[in-house]
């Protein structure tokens, strides 16, 4: 009987967080081990039918590097990476945005519609909804970065009760032309800020942002985040991630949430706990 007790104060404890969040829109960034590991897609895929559930509007925005990494890999085709971004040759291209739209993408909508949820998937050139300009074409060839969002796409899609699942692959504003790719963070961070989301949510595959002893920090703020980037303490593949998340909350976003996806129904521990388990940028 005690244990059946604990089961309802943990939902009692939840419910503020639940009516607060509710008919929010949440836009989740889901990639890393979340993605790969096969008990934590499954984990995954029941955390946000949950939130679904409960009333949170919730966009999925996804990666799949290392899936693209791998079928370039098994294809023989070279990829490469300058400052920690792929530069996206015309043959990496085709291959990027099968992976993307074909395999990641229906991947994640099938097992997200297999626990009761109405999942569509979608890339950017759906409507066009994504239009981008390179990024600097001569470095990076078809990689590219956002001009446009139109979020009345994805609310049309929100307002029918699906949960959209993008991506990051957008239409280019000038003409016709194989696309571009899109970092997943940043093209999270311009869905979200097009919706003005309240929140966004960054899955990684560290604990959160860490201070230089290596130590989880539960709450950053824009000074203090400059401050350990100037002195070098956020560096590497944690930079686009905080990049994004200062430009998400400073175009009126609540809150940025940076957790590890390691950890089974973080997303849930974070939004549903008063402590959290990652880093909040606010």
């Amino acid at each position: 009987m005690q244990e059946k007790i604990e089961v309802v104060k943990t939902l009692i404890d939840a419910f503020p967080f639940i009516r607060e969040f509710n008919q929010k829109i949440v836009v989740i960034k889901y990639g890393g081990a979340a993605q790969i590991d096969a008990k934590l897609k499954s984990e995954f895929a029941k955390d946000i039918a949950l939130l679904h559930l409960v009333g949170i509007k919730v966009v999925i925005v996804h990666g799949g590097g290392k899936k693209i990494n791998s079928i370039l890999e098994k294809m023989d085709i070279k990829t490469e990476f300058v400052d920690g971004v792929r530069v996206t040759t015309k043959e990496n291209m085709e291959v990027v945005e099968m992976v993307l739209s074909g395999l990641v993408n229906k991947e994640i909508t099938s097992m997200l519609n297999h626990n009761g949820v109405k999942a569509i998937g979608l890339s950017g050139k759906d409507a066009s909804f994504l239009k981008a300009k390179a990024k600097d074409e001569k470095r990076f060839g078809l990689t590219g970065e956002i001009s446009k969002v139109d979020a009345s796409v994805i609310k049309k899609l929100l307002d029918e009760n699906f949960i959209p699942v993008i991506a990051p692959i957008a239409t280019s504003e000038d003409s016709y032309s194989e696309g571009f790719n899109i970092n997943a963070d940043l093209a999270a961070s311009a869905i979200a800020k097009a919706l003005k989301a309240e929140k966004i949510i960054f899955l990684t595959d560290t604990k959160g942002i860490l201070d230089k002893d290596k130590n989880l920090i539960s709450t950053l703020r824009e000074d203090e985040i400059k401050r350990l980037i100037k002195e070098k303490v956020i560096t590497g593949g944690m930079l686009p991630k905080v990049e994004a998340s200062l430009d998400t909350i400073s175009s009126g976003v609540k809150k940025a949430h940076i957790i590890d996806g390691r950890i089974e129904h973080s997303i849930l521990l974070e939004l549903f706990t008063s402590q959290g388990i990652g880093t909040v940028i606010k």
